[in-house]
């Protein structure tokens, strides 16, 4: 089965820093495009940032780059979330997803920005 479980999440003060993992299993981690989502209260998901799986290119929301970096580490099974220079409307349950088969989803890191 394949299964996605995220990890990192916190609160933190503005101006600051998190790094969220997700560990991947069940699907040949190395051959998928993985993605960070993020979804704040009354707003729909939102795609943060992608990586690819052959190339490893990276593409991020414009309301994140120059902040955040997507990583991964295909030895590990897991992509990884850097986020830099946190503000407030930040805030939001991130999730991390496979574009595999349907789609799978992890259970989502709730991250808080606020002084």
């Amino acid at each position: 089965q394949v299964q996605l479980v995220e990890s990192g999440g916190g609160l933190v003060q503005p101006g600051g820093s998190l790094r969220l993992s997700c560990a991947a299993s069940g699907f040949t981690f190395s051959n998928y495009i993985m993605s960070w989502y993020r979804q704040a209260p009354g707003k729909e998901r939102e795609l943060v940032a992608f990586i690819t799986s052959v190339g490893g290119r990276t593409n991020y929301a414009d309301s994140v780059k120059g902040r955040f970096i997507i990583s991964r580490d295909n030895a590990k099974n897991t992509v990884y979330l850097q986020m830099n220079s946190l503000k407030p409307e930040d805030t939001a349950v991130y999730y991390c997803k496979a574009v595999v088969g349907p789609g799978y989803w992890g259970q989502g890191t709730q991250v808080t920005v606020s002084s």
